[in-house]
């Protein structure tokens, strides 16, 4: 494909190598190496490469791609190879659009070259060591340099020379033999360094189909997510925090400090018609080093064994062996109805928008998936999501045991269920075997530790809440609700400081989230600072934070504080939500508590009761409630709602 001549002063075919950065490529065998190591790439991302280094520094036109690359394809096809072939081209140079290192891209003209060419290791006798061409040299011709004619020998010296290079080359091809040989038995055949992986992330796939919306992409990112986080010996960073990444441009080296990992996966996803490609690399992120690339297509139907395929080839790269278990989970791939899988996807995406109108499109569309296949377990886990966050505790439950019953392997359902028993069916000891159940099948599902944490904060085991909600920081540390909970766990396990800092460190992140302001505002109430308190909780309000529970906290403060006008305003508002709100009934307990009117607070926790009020189970632990335990009544509460012992 590549020529040499007056038009074109890049590399030709006669040419060994062409070096650009630690960047390799032999033009006679199409491979392209990194730092010695081999990079597999398709042939019409090779061909496009090969052609951009024809005329290093020039821009190479859209038209000329397509006459010399895909000359039978038409324009709408070929618009979308030549897009699809520069994003795999950039993805194994470890390049960016926005910025390039190696490939600039020239709106609606072509694509330019745009670091310094080397051609390197050219057969004897032809070319000097090293010829470099820069930018500014591209358009000047390439200086070939022959070497001087050796003197000649006489017959004798000759022989005695050539006996002697013949003993010597016999040596040192032994030498070399014997050093791959144990360069091989000391190094993984993969194309890790010596230090092992234990972390991943996998930054959101980029959606090349051109659709108007990404759920699909998103949707293979958050499969990759689950199946990766099936591996036991990984720490794989949770969706929540990987999303923040999604259209952002920063170095992998800043991402892999934020997320404290060792690699990340990146990747693409392209449907056209009834086809999927997924397209994923696997880098070293503190090095930004490139260990592996791969492409897999196939059908729709199998989008769910493409994307085990990409998780279990990125597990043998990084060298992790696989327990039986795993091995069962990888390899165990259903088929799924195309259309509810779709709308499955859909679903999902809507879901995590975590509005009112998208949890209504999220509803609906899971109700599509179940129609177009009743036996597709997962639209069932995200109706119990819905009716989980919207207290619709007996809907949630069909819905869940639904899942479970086509499906008993799935770490989502089993979180979901186990936290509808002790919330509203008061099964502690259910709840507490669900809860490991979810973390055996999955124990990088952050929404398992996470609600695992408030499940035994409320159970009064403190040390096991703080482990449980530190690691679903871990796995999901840029969630604001993840980090509000931690700070939570850390105030009800006395630890205020803590709290305080984990608090003020959640909304460096995310300073317009309303509960880690309440959070906040309970920790500086818990050391005696109303005033700061005071405006975290209002603070809260203007956010937009629960109504309800809220103002019982400002209450309680305002009395706590001397403030007993105030308190008794905030008492006023907090009827008006009644009984509208039934949390607002546990909410006036709150402010009673604090104005020390036990009688009230007694009354209201009744009706917080009658109306099942799931908040109501941690009130025995509830420092608000401290001057009410020792009341025969408010002990006859907590017998009544369920408090574990």
């Amino acid at each position: 494909m590549l020529d040499f001549d007056a038009r074109r002063m890049g590399p030709s075919r006669h040419t060994s190598v062409v070096r650009f950065g630690t960047y390799e490529i032999a033009l006679h065998s199409g491979e392209l190496r990194k730092a010695g190591v081999r990079i597999r790439v398709q042939q019409q991302p090779l061909r496009l490469l090969e052609l951009l280094l024809e005329r290093p520094g020039e821009v190479v036109t859209r038209e000329e791609l397509r006459s010399r690359i895909w000359p039978n394809e038409s324009f709408g096809d070929f618009d979308q190879a030549v897009n699809v072939a520069i994003a795999k081209l950039r993805g194994a140079l470890g390049d960016s659009a926005d910025n390039p290192r190696f490939i600039e891209t020239l709106p609606r003209r072509g694509y330019r070259f745009i670091a310094e060419v080397a051609v390197v290791g050219p057969p004897a006798g032809r070319l000097e060591p090293e010829q470099a061409v820069s930018q500014s040299q591209a358009s000047a011709p390439m200086e070939l340099v022959a070497k001087p004619p050796a003197r000649k020998r006489s017959p004798w010296q000759t022989l005695d020379l050539g006996k002697t290079l013949g003993l010597v080359l016999v040596a040192v091809l032994l030498m070399v033999t014997v050093w791959i040989f144990l360069q091989r038995s000391r190094q993984p055949t993969n194309i890790l360094s010596a230090s092992p992986v234990r972390s991943l992330a996998v930054l959101p796939l980029e959606n090349l189909s051109g659709d108007s919306e990404d759920y699909f992409a998103d949707g293979m990112t958050d499969q990759l997510i689950t199946d990766l986080a099936q591996i036991s010996a990984l720490r794989v960073i949770s969706r929540t925090s990987i999303m923040a990444y999604k259209g952002v441009r920063k170095s992998l080296p800043e991402i892999a400090r934020e997320l404290n990992v060792d690699t990340v996966v990146e990747g693409t996803v392209l449907r056209s018609g009834k086809q999927v490609r997924i397209t994923a690399q696997l880098i070293r992120a503190p090095a930004d080093k490139h260990l592996w690339a791969q492409s897999y297509e196939g059908d729709v139907r199998d989008t769910l064994a493409l994307q085990k395929t990409v998780a279990r080839a990125i597990a043998e790269q990084i060298r992790i062996e696989l327990t039986p278990q795993e091995e069962t989970v990888l390899g165990n791939v259903k088929m799924v109805n195309p259309e509810a899988y779709e709308n499955y996807l859909k679903g999902r995406y809507f879901w995590n928008k975590r509005n009112e109108d998208g949890l209504k499109k999220a509803a609906y569309y899971f109700d599509q998936a179940i129609k177009n296949d009743p036996n597709y377990p997962l639209p069932y886990t995200g109706l119990a999501d819905i009716y989980q966050v919207s207290e619709r505790p007996q809907l949630a439950r069909k819905a869940v045991d639904k899942a479970l019953d086509l499906d008993d392997g799935l770490a989502e359902a089993h979180n979901s269920l186990a936290r509808l028993l002790y919330l509203f069916n008061r099964d502690w000891e259910g709840a507490d075997r669900e809860f490991n159940r979810a973390l055996e099948i999955d124990h990088n599902y952050a929404p398992a530790h996470h609600w695992y944490s408030m499940y035994l904060a409320r159970k009064g085991r403190s040390a096991q809440a703080v482990a449980e909600a530190e690691k679903a920081h871990e796995l999901d540390p840029l969630s604001p609700v993840v980090g509000a909970n931690l700070a939570k766990i850390l105030q009800e396990a006395g630890q205020d400081d803590k709290a305080i800092a984990q608090a003020k460190s959640t909304l460096d992140l995310e300073p317009n989230f309303a509960v880690t302001h309440a959070v906040l505002g309970i920790a500086y109430q818990d050391k005696g600072m109303y005033t700061d308190a005071i405006a975290e909780y209002k603070k809260a309000l203007e956010l937009g934070g629960s109504a309800g529970e809220i103002r019982g906290l400002l209450g309680y403060a305002y009395a706590a504080s001397g403030n007993q006008t105030d308190a008794k305003k905030t008492i006023a508002e907090l009827k008006t939500l009644w009984p509208a709100q039934p949390r607002a009934a546990l909410d006036l307990a709150v402010v009673f508590s604090g104005l020390g009117d036990k009688e009230n607070a007694l009354y209201w926790l009744d009706k917080a009761q009658e109306m099942h009020v799931s908040d109501l189970i941690g009130i025995e632990l509830d420092p608000h409630f401290i001057k009410l335990q020792g009341d025969r009544g408010f002990q006859a509460l907590v017998q009544k709602v369920g408090v574990p012992k």
